[in-house]
């Protein structure tokens, strides 16, 4: 459960947010007072704080100044009226996660919210190296036995006690995320923040904003000063993720920041230092790209201090086993039914599988089998059919003894897969499940899969233009679930 400290002396607004939060997985713990804020903070240890800038005689900067002596890990959006707004600014200088004007733009202030909550897990999840035998008794571990998980273990404890720039490859759903909270949370710089930029979910346009700020009127739009994640993350670790999809442009800020420790906002002139460790992971081949001239070469040669290369899951077979004891513990904590198990048949069929989504995929499956099974044991049944072997042939194929050696595509309605029959499933035991949103997400989701994460080839995969991909990647928050592991 995600807590949220709300510090306002407005019983309003705290009505408001309950409203707004209602949910089992969020509790608000409210004070009325920065003085009063203080004293729960260190006995509620909310996820975040969401607090107003007039407090009375502590006011919002000051409780903020002294939530950040506490613990710098704790993200604080500040609150504003209209009229106080370079107030705002001034706490986000101070180390404030983002600030919000009054009155509230609801779903803005959910999105905002939910960001912060990532962010907060990001920071707090403990990250073990330790492969147990029983790896639920870590909260977030890096599960594995295999040589080359070894390998990548012993490169993560060299990386943790030093401050040197890293590069993380492998395909999408290897979990270079993970390894890049692991690194972070064994060095000494796990004190303070850690934000994670997957830097091709975010228009090219936006990216520089983003990272480095902006002036007021620095473009269209750009109704007031911000400040950017390097600015936020002063002292602390960034991972930037997918950093191969960068522009050139963004690319030459980002190898500035890594020679010289300085940037300028976008629209300013004045050079702001900060001390920031940089994280860098793709799925792309960088040496190709430098080849090709779409990633420049000094940047990679920054970058490329220490690589930690993920092997797909193909590669690390021996583990599966691992990784499917510890999805079924781990979705088996957030539930009330009984433990669950799995069919020797079923798991011997997920160890003959490729997965092409690797870790990412394999946990997608065990969670959907969860959600099918009717017994207690995962059965080989329970699995898609594209991993137990089961295909259904549409109709006018049954009955034949050989496939055609060059079949015609099939028809739309031949092709319905088993996953829509599924989510009819879902939806007739959930009201809140709406089919068609549910569908079109799917569809994006497996487009990024195949295509590795390569927006405009995906758009052309499903037939629909690469900013029509973005609002759907940002309306559905499908990178952020993607980066799961």
């Amino acid at each position: 459960m995600d807590k949220i400290l709300l510090i306002d002396d407005e019983t309003d607004v705290l009505y408001a947010f309950q409203r707004i939060f209602e949910s089992p997985a969020i509790q608000i713990v409210s004070a009325t007072s920065g003085e009063d804020g203080l004293k729960i903070f260190p006995k509620a240890r909310p996820n975040l704080i969401i607090m107003d800038i007039r407090l009375g005689e502590m006011n919002g900067l000051q409780t903020l100044e002294k939530i950040r002596e506490l613990d710098a890990r704790t993200p604080v959006i500040m609150m504003t009226a209209y009229g106080t707004t370079q107030t705002a600014i001034e706490a986000m200088k101070r180390g404030a996660y983002d600030y919000l004007l009054k009155p509230f733009d609801i779903p803005k202030l959910q999105r905002l919210v939910q960001s912060a909550l990532k962010a907060s897990r990001d920071m707090r999840q403990s990250i073990s190296l330790d492969t147990l035998e029983d790896p639920a008794d870590d909260e977030l571990g890096i599960v594995g036995k295999s040589e080359p998980m070894q390998k990548v273990f012993k490169l993560i404890g060299q990386l943790a006690s030093s401050h040197a720039t890293a590069l993380i490859t492998g395909k999408s759903g290897t979990g270079k995320e993970i390894v890049a909270r692991a690194i972070y949370h064994h060095s000494p710089r796990s004190p303070n923040p850690y934000l994670a930029i997957n830097c091709a979910a975010i228009p090219e346009n936006l990216l520089e904003s983003e990272l480095f700020g902006h002036e007021k009127g620095a473009f269209t739009g750009a109704n007031a000063l911000r400040i950017g994640k390097f600015e936020q993350c002063n002292q602390g670790t960034i991972f930037l993720d997918e950093i191969g999809d960068m522009a050139m442009q963004t690319q030459t800020r980002i190898l500035r920041v890594l020679q010289s420790g300085t940037f300028e906002r976008v629209g300013s002139n004045r050079v702001i230092e900060v001390d920031v460790r940089i994280i860098a992971g793709t799925n792309r081949n960088l040496e190709e790209a430098v080849a090709n001239r779409s990633f420049r070469e000094d940047l990679f040669y920054r970058l490329n201090v220490v690589r930690i290369r993920l092997p797909p899951l193909r590669e690390r077979r021996e583990d599966i086993r691992l990784l499917v004891s510890y999805f079924l513990k781990k979705f088996g904590a957030h539930s009330n039914e009984p433990k669950k198990t799995i069919n020797s048949d079923a798991l011997e069929a997920l160890e003959r599988h490729d997965w092409p989504g690797n870790v990412r995929e394999l946990e997608n499956v065990i969670q959907r089998s969860l959600v099918v099974t009717k017994g207690e044991a995962i059965l080989i049944d329970d699995l898609p059919p594209e991993i137990s072997g089961q295909h259904q042939l549409p109709d006018r194929l049954a009955g034949s003894k050989e496939l055609p050696a060059s079949p015609e595509p099939a028809a739309a309605d031949e092709l319905v897969p088993p996953q829509i029959h599924q989510l009819f499933l879902w939806a007739q035991r959930s009201s809140d499940l709406k089919i068609m949103p549910a569908i079109e997400r799917e569809v994006i989701r497996l487009a990024l899969e195949q295509t590795e994460g390569n927006q405009l080839k995906a758009a052309s995969l499903i037939g629909i233009s690469r900013n029509a991909l973005r609002r759907r990647i940002q309306k559905y928050g499908i990178v952020r679930n993607l980066d799961v592991q």
